[in-house]
């Protein structure tokens, strides 16, 4: 090599140290780099699934149609899914058999948190869940804006166990559409602190409220979130108090831990279930025939026409807490298997108008 060629080099490899000592390095652990490849060739064999948008998913239900058949074995095979997975039938609510005194359990939506069974909290479970199973045909009601002028009250009114959502208005404005019968309505934590001050202040309008539900069972998730347990156990006592026909009934949070992992494996990640959703799975363990209404997270019918997000008011959703439109996919899979039937039509014939 010429003294003139050693020379340059040695310039070059100077140039190159400085370069060196200037710039940060950016080359990434050979770990890595094989990380971001196999990334990569996946990504290319198997390109991540984009969830159709409203209008897409709406205009697919529109092509296919609501036309339905029962389908037994559908129906039977994913009641034993239900019962392998989550046991509806013993694990639904708490109970004195499943949640015995001294028992400790994880509240299902908080991973911190745990609770022990003690004595004045266990004198609260019925000995087992409280229906006799197998429930025939079963309603869930849902609250969406689709069920306005549906006249789909008579037909929920003729099911012999009717679950509707979140404490829903069932004034005589609304019965045409949504029935009166009611034989478990949920109740989130939540609603009692909006709606009713957490009972701090005044039980009254909480009393007069809950009328409308006869001799409704109150499900709450009083263990879900350790906020919840003591608003919960206000509703308990405040009707126990009272003498109301409602009787309440805490979900078991091993259930609704298992409902979940059931529906993420199938590709519903959110950060938590609808209560609708819960209802619908619950109702396919326990019941032989499950129909659900207003099941339709949509802004327009099935013409079209814009419709309320709920049909008592246009209140919309946090963003981001559910899937719905993921959901609904599920939902409308098992419709068209015939597992369950999901009743997107009006039930009568009644005049829709664009709704604002």
């Amino acid at each position: 090599m010429s003294p003139c060629w050693r020379a340059r080099l040695h310039m070059s490899r100077g140039a190159m140290a400085v370069l060196a000592w200037k710039l940060p390095r950016s080359r990434l652990p050979v770990g890595a780099s094989a990380l971001c490849v196999v990334v990569l060739c996946w990504l290319y064999i198997f390109p991540v699934y984009r969830l159709p948008n409203e209008k897409e998913i709406v205009q697919g239900v529109l092509q296919q149609g609501t036309a339905w058949r029962r389908n037994e074995t559908a129906a039977r095979l994913f009641r034993k899914q239900m019962e392998d997975c989550c046991d509806p039938a013993h694990l639904f609510a708490m109970t004195k058999m499943n949640s015995p005194m001294g028992k400790s359990m994880w509240y299902d939506g908080e991973f911190l948190y745990s609770f022990t069974i003690d004595n004045s909290t266990y004198s609260l479970f019925p000995q087992a869940t409280p229906f006799q199973l197998p429930l025939k045909k079963c309603a869930v009601v849902g609250n969406g804006g689709i069920l306005k002028k549906s006249g789909c009250g008579r037909q929920i009114d003729e099911a012999n166990f009717v679950m509707r959502c979140n404490l829903p208005p069932l004034s005589s404005e609304y019965t045409k559409d949504v029935g009166t019968k009611s034989h478990l309505v949920t109740a989130n934590p939540s609603i009692i602190r909006q709606r009713f001050q957490n009972l701090l202040w005044s039980r009254k309008t909480f009393v007069d409220n809950m009328k409308i539900y006869n001799h409704s069972y109150i499900y709450m998730p009083a263990f879900s979130m350790k906020t919840g347990t003591e608003p919960s156990l206000r509703v308990y006592y405040t009707l126990s108090d009272v003498g109301a026909n409602q009787t309440v009934l805490f979900a078991n949070p091993n259930f609704l831990r298992s409902i979940g992992k059931f529906w993420k494996t199938r590709g519903i990640h959110a950060k938590r279930l609808s209560t609708g959703l819960f209802l619908v799975s619950a109702a396919l363990g326990l019941c032989e025939e499950v129909t659900i209404y207003g099941f339709w997270p949509f802004s327009v019918n099935m013409h079209e026409q814009p419709i309320s997000h709920h049909y008592y008011d246009n209140v919309l959703p946090f963003s981001g807490f559910h899937a719905m439109p993921e959901e609904f996919l599920q939902l409308w899979y098992l419709h068209k298997i015939g597992t369950l039937r999901m009743q997107l039509d009006p039930c009568e014939d009644t005049s829709l108008q664009p709704t604002a």
